[in-house]
C-alpha cells in the first residue's frame, strides 16, 4: 500500500484518493497531485476556463462576450484566436486578433481548440 500525500491546506493526514484527485476529510481540499501550479522553471502554469494547460502558439476561442476597451466594440462569443503568447500578468495572454489588432485577453475567458 503506497503512502498517500498529507493535505497541503490542513496537513491532515487522513487524506484518500478519489479518481484522479486527492481529498482531504477534515477540511474538503481537493487537490491533484500530478498537476503542479508551477513547473521546474518556476514559471507559472497557465490554464483555460476548462483547465486545458495552455502553451505558447496554441489555437483558443472566447467564450463569452468581451467588451474591447477604449472601442465601443465588442469581441464576440466563439472568435477563435490563433498564435497566443502567454505572459506574466493579470491579463496573460498576448495575441493579434482580426479587425482588433493586438490584445490582451485573461485565460479565464477562452477555451483551447
Amino acid at each position: 500500500m503506497s503512502k498517500l500525500p498529507n493535505c497541503p491546506k490542513c496537513k491532515s493526514e487522513y487524506t484518500y484518493e478519489d479518481r484522479s484527485l486527492f481529498v482531504c476529510p477534515e477540511c474538503a481540499n481537493e487537490w491533484a497531485l500530478d498537476l503542479e501550479t508551477e513547473n521546474s522553471e518556476n514559471q507559472k502554469i497557465i490554464k483555460d476556463a476548462n483547465g486545458n494547460v495552455l502553451n505558447d502558439g496554441d489555437t483558443v476561442t472566447v467564450i463569452k462576450d468581451l467588451k474591447v476597451k477604449g472601442s465601443s466594440s465588442v469581441l464576440k462569443i466563439g472568435t477563435k484566436v490563433k498564435n497566443i503568447r502567454l505572459v506574466e500578468g493579470d491579463h496573460d495572454i498576448e495575441c493579434k486578433i482580426d479587425g482588433f489588432g493586438a490584445m490582451k485577453l485573461k485565460s479565464e475567458f477562452v477555451k483551447k481548440v
